[in-house]
């Protein structure tokens, strides 16, 4: 449902185009100072219009807290942060219920939820919900002293420059996807469980709840389908688990082995596209030509490193939280 985590719980709600979104992130542990500029970083990374290839869409991204802050302080209840929508632009929307957004959830949610959905910009699928996604990460981050997570936009639009990737994307008079990666520093040995809650499982999750995300890899990642065994195995250098190489990405039998954390994942090219289309009409039954209108990203790689830092970090400290209450 919208709900994610075990001791750390984070709870979303919010469309893109209502009054806002927001998160409660329940189980925060009390006496962790905050302050609306701790966010004012991440949340910058993640807001349209601050880099070419983005949405000209600009929301303030003010966090409101509405409970589980005092004096400054986490209190240990629940923490809600709300963040009102003001930018939208909701008439094109309208216009284009007839035929639903190839790649969108469109279709699906209008079968799953009988007309009844907000469509506006793509309601409760849309993309603005990771801004309350950026937000808990935050937090989050401050529950893991002496961890660090960092992910970057290595390839976009299968080219190795993000410059060369906009102007790839430009000369196509289409939208294009890309790589990111994601490093995490300081991780002692054995976070996670076997099977079910292994690491990799819990990480996965996580990645694949962000819009747009369509393939993850740790390490060598699919590479290692085509390595030797000898060729792969991580040989151990010292007792702190520290190894020769990295093709685990920092993860063995779903626990962290002390190494850096390495993963990647795959985004889609943003499905609202400028390019002229043609999809179903669903209220004729014919097949029209026809183009997405409204704001939107050309790459939404571009604002996806941060949002995935967010939830790697919930990841974590939830995690964190289970080995310490253990």
């Amino acid at each position: 449902m919208n709900s994610f985590g075990s001791l750390l719980r984070l709870h979303i709600f919010g469309e893109s185009h209502g009054h806002g979104v927001g998160v409660t992130l329940d189980g925060v542990p009390c006496g962790i100072a905050l302050t609306e500029a701790d966010f004012q970083e991440d949340l910058s990374r993640r807001q349209g219009g601050n880099q070419p290839g983005t949405t000209p869409r600009r929301e303030a991204d003010l966090p409101q807290f509405y409970s589980g802050l005092f004096n400054g302080m986490t209190t240990g209840a629940p923490l809600t942060i709300f963040f009102q929508n003001d930018n939208v632009r909701s008439d094109t929307y309208e216009a284009q219920r007839a035929i639903p957004r190839p790649g969108h959830a469109d279709f699906v949610a209008h079968h799953k939820f009988g007309g009844y959905e907000d469509y506006r910009g793509g309601g409760h699928f849309s993309g603005r919900l990771t801004v309350g996604i950026v937000a808990a990460g935050v937090v989050a981050k401050k529950i893991l002293p002496g961890i660090s997570i960092r992910a970057t936009l290595i390839e976009l639009g299968g080219q190795a420059t993000i410059d060369a990737g906009l102007a790839f994307a430009k000369a196509q008079g289409d939208s294009v996807g890309g790589i990111v990666e994601c490093r995490v520093g300081g991780l002692p040995i054995g976070l996670g469980e076997p099977f079910w809650d292994s690491l990799e499982s819990l990480l996965a999750h996580a990645a694949f709840s962000i819009p747009a995300v369509k393939g993850i890899e740790f390490g060598a990642g699919f590479a290692a389908a085509r390595m030797l065994g000898s060729e792969h195995n991580d040989a151990l250098e010292s007792a702190s688990g520290h190894t020769a190489t990295n093709h685990a990405g920092g993860i063995v039998g779903g626990l962290s082995n002390g190494n850096e954390l390495v993963f990647r994942i795959a985004v889609k090219p943003t499905s609202s596209t400028p390019k002229q289309q043609n999809s179903l009409n669903i209220q004729s039954g014919e097949i029209e030509s026809f183009a997405v209108k409204g704001r939107h990203d050309l790459a939404i790689a571009l604002r996806v490193p941060p949002v995935l830092e967010a939830m790697t970090a919930l990841v974590l400290a939830d995690v964190h939280l289970l080995n310490r209450a253990r």
